[in-house]
C-alpha cells in the first residue's frame, strides 16, 4: 500500500549510492551505532580537561566552569547556579532520565522482566558494589574520607560495554549481555546510594511537591492523556522541586524514567491496520493523524531513548567530563596521591574488589542452583568483571557530591582515572587471552 511505504519505508541520504553517503555518512553511522563511539568522545574530553586544567590557560578551567547563572523573572529568581553545577545537576538529569528508561525496559520487556534472568546478574550485581564499598571503608574507616565508600561501588555503563566491543566477536555476546544486565542493576544501587546517603538539607515541603508532580504524571497515564508536552512541562516542575528538596535533582530524571511507559499504548498490528486503510488520496491532517497513531505504537520508553541517547552519549557525558576531570596535576598532588587511603582505597576498590566481589557472589549463586550462560568460562567472567571496575563518569558524580573540600575531591578523581585505567586494560587482557585459550582448547 502506497501510505504503508510512506510511513514505514522513506528512503534516506545514507541509504543512497552517492559517494558521500557510501564513504562519509555509512561509516560514520556505523561508528555511532557503536558502544565504542561514546567511550572514545568520553576519552577524549577528559584528555581535554586534564590538558586544559594543566596548561598556560589553566585558571580559565576554574573560572569557566564557577561562572554563575543568573536567572531572574520578576521576584523569583532561579537557584544560585554555577556552569559546573549546571551540568552536574541539570544536564546529567537527563543522562539519569536515559539510565531509569533503560531500567524500565529491563524490569518490562528486557533481561530483568522475569526472576530467573535477572537473578544471577542483580546477584553478580550486589557483590560488585558490597566488594568495592568494603575494601575502600577497611582503608578509610573515619573522617570525611569515610564517606567516599559509594564512588568505587559504581559502573561506566557506555565505557565498561564499549571496552567489551573493542574485541568484537572475541566476546559471546551472552557475555556483553549479562554485563549490560549487570551495568543496568549496579546503575539501581548506585541511584539508591546517591539519594538515601548523598542527600544533605532535607526540604520536605519541596520533596512532598515532587512526589505530588510524580503522582500527577500517573494518573494523567491512568487517563491516557497522550500529550507529550504536558510531561515535559511537568518533568521539568519536578526536577526543580527536586533540586530544592536537597534531594540530588538527577534522582528526578530516574524517577521520570522509571515512570515511562515501556509498552506501546496502540497494537502495532491495530497501527498497521489504520495505515493499511488510509486512501492513497489522503489530505494532510488525516496523514499527520495517522502518523501519530503510528507513533504510539512504539513504546514511549523506546522513542525517548533513541532520541535522547545520542544527546547524552556523545554530548552531556563528554561534557561532564570535560567539566570534571580537570586536575591539575601538580608534583604535591601526585605524590600525596601516593600516600592517600582515599586514592588507594578507590584503586584497590575498583580493580580488586568489583571483579571479586561480583565473581565470589556469582561463585555462590552457581553453588545453590543458579548456571553460568552457556558458552562462558570463570576467566571471561573475572574480565567482564574487571570491565564493570571501570567507575569513571558514576563513579566521578559520586565523588563530586561525597566530598565537601576540594583536595580530597582531586584525590578521589585521581583514583578513578587510575582505576578506570587499569581495570580497561586488565579486562581486555582478560578477555582477549580467555578467548584464545578458548579457541585452542577446541
Amino acid at each position: 500500500m502506497a501510505g504503508s511505504d510512506f510511513i514505514f519505508q522513506r528512503p534516506t541520504f545514507a541509504s543512497s549510492n552517492n559517494s558521500l553517503a557510501k564513504f562519509v555518512a555509512r561509516p560514520v553511522l556505523r561508528f555511532i551505532d557503536r558502544e565504542v563511539a561514546s567511550g572514545v568522545l568520553l576519552l577524549v574530553a577528559t584528555a581535554a580537561a586534564l590538558l586544559w586544567a594543566n596548561s598556560p590557560w589553566g585558571a580559565s578551567y576554574e573560572s569557566f566552569w564557577h561562572t554563575d547563572i543568573e536567572i531572574v523573572v520578576g521576584s523569583w529568581h532561579f537557584p544560585h547556579m554555577s556552569v559546573g553545577h549546571f551540568v552536574n545537576d541539570g544536564l546529567m538529569a537527563l543522562f539519569f532520565f536515559v539510565v531509569g528508561l533503560e531500567i524500565k525496559r529491563e524490569l518490562v520487556t528486557g533481561q530483568l522482566n522475569t526472576i530467573r534472568a535477572a537473578a544471577l546478574p542483580a546477584i553478580g550485581a550486589v557483590g560488585g558494589m558490597v566488594g568495592p564499598a568494603l575494601v575502600y571503608f577497611m582503608l578509610n574507616t573515619s573522617g570525611e574520607a569515610a564517606r567516599g565508600w559509594g564512588i568505587p561501588m559504581a559502573t561506566d555503563i557506555a565505557f565498561a560495554v564499549g571496552i567489551v566491543a573493542l574485541l568484537g566477536a572475541r566476546v559471546s555476546p551472552k557475555l556483553k549481555l549479562f554485563l549490560l544486565t549487570l551495568a543496568i542493576v549496579d546503575d539501581i544501587g548506585a541511584i539508591a546510594v546517591i539519594a538515601i546517603f548523598y542527600t544533605s538539607d532535607l526540604s520536605l515541603s519541596w520533596l512532598v511537591i515532587a512526589v505530588v508532580g510524580l503522582a500527577t504524571i500517573r494518573v494523567l497515564q491512568i487517563l491516557k492523556v497522550w500529550a507529550i508536552g504536558i510531561y515535559i512541562l511537568l518533568g521539568i516542575f519536578i526536577w526543580y522541586a527536586m533540586l530544592e528538596s536537597g534531594v540530588h535533582a538527577t534522582i528526578a530524571g530516574v524517577a521520570l524514567g522509571l515512570l515511562t511507559p515501556a509498552r506501546p499504548l496502540l497494537a502495532q498490528r491495530d497501527a498497521q491496520s489504520i495505515v493499511d486503510a488510509m486512501p492513497d488520496d489522503a489530505g494532510i491532517g488525516e496523514v499527520r493523524h495517522v502518523s501519530f497513531l503510528v507513533q504510539e505504537s512504539v513504546p514511549l520508553t523506546e522513542r525517548f531513548e533513541n532520541f535522547l541517547h545520542p544527546f547524552t552519549a556523545y554530548m552531556i557525558i563528554p561534557i561532564f567530563a570535560l567539566a570534571n576531570a580537570g586536575i591539575v596535576l601538580t608534583g604535591e598532588k601526585v605524590s600525596a596521591a601516593t600516600s592517600s587511603n582515599v586514592t588507594i582505597g578507590i584503586i584497590l576498590g575498583l580493580v580488586i574488589g568489583k571483579p571479586l566481589g561480583i565473581t565470589l557472589f556469582a561463585w555462590v549463586a552457581t553453588k545453590v542452583g543458579f548456571e553460568l550462560p552457556s558458552g562462558i568460562n570463570w576467566a571471561q567472567f573475572i574480565g567482564m568483571g574487571l570491565a564493570a571496575g571501570i567507575g569513571f563518569t558514576v563513579s566521578i558524580f559520586v565523588g563530586g557530591l561525597a566530598f565537601e573540600t576540594a583536595a580530597v575531591t582531586d584525590l578521589a578523581k585521581i583514583g578513578i582515572l587510575i582505576a578506570s585505567a587499569v581495570a580497561a586494560v586488565a579486562a581486555l587482557i582478560v578477555l582477549y587471552v580467555s578467548a584464545n585459550n578458548e579457541e585452542l582448547s577446541k
